[in-house]
């Protein structure tokens, strides 16, 4: 979503153990490194991502020289770039363009994102140098898409041995050095505990580069939400454009800001996680089945009805769901292919997920359909009301088993966990439970007149739906290196033993209940 009136304006290495090594059980448990809370995890399950996090991790992924041309607020002409994929899997190929103004060789150092001792990434792959050249900046073509058709610097066949995750390119010149990312997902499609879905098509709505052409603009106004607007992939990310100054951004879509957080506390914990970008979910629907639990995390604000139907789908089949996310499946998107053709390269915006009037109208909001699905009828609340504020996440079910182990009392709250955006307005979906509730506020001490929900809600087969109803839930659960903290209405506090607890809760849950991998799937008819 846009800010809304009270916001300020926004001007911020190779391992020998494969997984097929792993799967068939040639490596034994002993050598595992344990991290703190592991005694809640299967070590069995988790043996890959313990496996992936014993080895040597540095904090060399990280910008140390970067610069923002001020004239379009957002890119890094110095050294810029994109891939051909959002996601990809071992074997697949993938593209590398790069752009250096002025010219200048530069090397491509690609790490994957986890935790690694803490350090937060490895090493995997060195590249390079390349010579660079300045490659042209895409006229504005219909719909204001910027589709950029540079040169490949690259061809990388992904390793077997990648495991999926989380991949930066750090791209640095060697004339000055100046840095900036390429973002990208391995992809597999083993059975796993759970599903980290990644928001990028969420990033790239918010993507200005080169300047001023993200799906909020429209050429007359900076915070748009009508149509008639596309975005591409084809193209680098600039610096994130909202809440924050953070040059470190530069190229990493929002994973930073909304999802490091969440990535870093699963992998230091052991828990078995793979990774997805939003288009896997959009196309291949029956691969969510292969996990317990499904998680969207931070800040998942567009959706397609194919992500919709899917993993409503999911869910009616026995998949657990946690939307540790603000402003979810807000708004409805339609994937178009690129000038050559290639599909679901670029999306608009043609719908929101929500009733007409549920929401504080943005600018041409109104212009849209609002039809149902509704958001909270897969999430158990959507975005409602203002739509931005904060507040404490304050508990309203003690006796739940989500705040089993956590202490918490009728009405006491972690403070400022409620942020940027929200989700209110339950659904009446059987069975139903609002388990932590307060009012908005647009600063300390002005509510906004919202009231955001977190509740949770049973399935089919024994299998539930959780909804934190924040996007700034990774937020109570670590501070990775080079993690910034957001601060706007409120201002969340980092880690909480609370927030940690809760979290653990649920996913103890959904590796319990429901329909797990591995399991006889029940009728695909049955309805949630």
């Amino acid at each position: 979503m846009p800010p809304g009136p009270d916001t300020p304006t926004a001007n911020r290495r190779k391992q020998g153990i494969t997984r097929r090594d792993l799967l068939k059980g040639t490596l034994g448990l002993g050598a595992l490194a344990w991290f703190p809370g592991c005694d809640t995890v299967d070590a069995a399950s988790s043996a890959l991502v313990r496996r992936e996090n014993a080895q040597p991790g540095t904090r060399d992924w990280m910008l140390t020289h970067t610069h923002v041309d001020p004239s379009t607020q957002y890119r890094c002409p110095w050294i810029e770039g994109y891939c051909s994929h959002t996601s990809a899997q071992a074997r697949e190929q993938v593209e590398f363009f790069v752009s250096t103004n002025p010219v200048s060789s530069f090397r491509m150092d690609i790490y994957r994102m986890g935790y690694y001792g803490g350090t937060g990434g490895r090493l995997v792959k060195s590249l390079g140098p390349f010579p660079g050249e300045m490659q042209p900046d895409p006229p504005v073509g219909e719909k204001r898409v910027r589709d950029c058709q540079w040169k490949p610097c690259a061809v990388l066949r992904i390793p077997d041995d990648w495991m999926s995750g989380v991949y930066l390119a750090k791209l640095t010149t060697e004339h000055e050095g100046l840095q900036s990312y390429i973002v990208f997902i391995v992809r597999d499609h083993r059975r796993a505990d759970f599903i980290f879905q990644c928001s990028d098509t969420t990033w790239q709505a918010y993507n200005r580069w080169p300047s001023q052409f993200s799906l909020y603009d429209n050429g007359e106004h900076v915070w748009w939400w009508g149509g008639d607007v596309q975005v591409s992939f084809n193209r680098p990310y600039g610096k994130y454009c909202q809440i924050l100054d953070a040059p470190l951004s530069t190229g990493s879509g929002e994973w930073f800001l909304w999802e490091f957080p969440f990535a870093f506390w699963l992998e230091s914990q052991g828990y078995d996680v793979t990774y997805i970008s939003n288009l896997d979910t959009h196309r291949d629907g029956s691969s969510l089945m292969r996990a317990k639990g499904f998680l969207s995390v931070g800040h998942d604000e567009y959706w397609s009805i194919e992500m919709f139907n899917h993993v409503q789908s999911a869910i009616a089949r026995g998949l657990n769901v946690g939307f540790f996310s603000g402003n979810a499946v807000c708004g409805r998107i339609l994937f178009a292919p690129d000038a050559r053709g290639r599909m679901h390269r670029g999306f608009e915006r043609i719908g929101v997920f929500g009733p007409p009037g549920g929401t504080h109208e943005f600018q041409a909001m109104s212009s849209l359909r609002h039809e149902r699905p509704y958001a909270n009828e897969l999430i158990g609340a959507h975005s409602t009301g203002p739509v931005t504020g904060g507040a404490d996440w304050v508990c309203a079910k003690p006796d739940h088993w989500v705040f089993a182990g956590t202490g918490m009392k009728q009405g006491d709250g972690i403070p400022g966990l409620v942020g940027w955006e929200w989700h209110g307005d339950p659904a009446n979906l059987p069975g139903l439970e609002v388990i932590a509730t307060a009012p908005t506020q647009s600063a300390p001490g002005t509510p906004n007149g919202g009231q955001f929900t977190a509740t949770i809600y049973p399935g089919p087969h024994g299998n539930f739906v959780f909804n934190a109803a924040t996007c700034w839930w990774a937020d109570s659960l670590s501070a990775p290196p080079g993690y910034v903290r957001p601060s706007v209405y409120t201002s969340p506090r980092g880690p909480d033993v609370r927030a940690q607890q809760i979290t653990r809760n649920v996913l103890a849950r959904m590796r319990r209940a429901g329909v797990g991998y591995g399991a006889p799937l029940p009728p695909v008819g049955a309805q949630a």
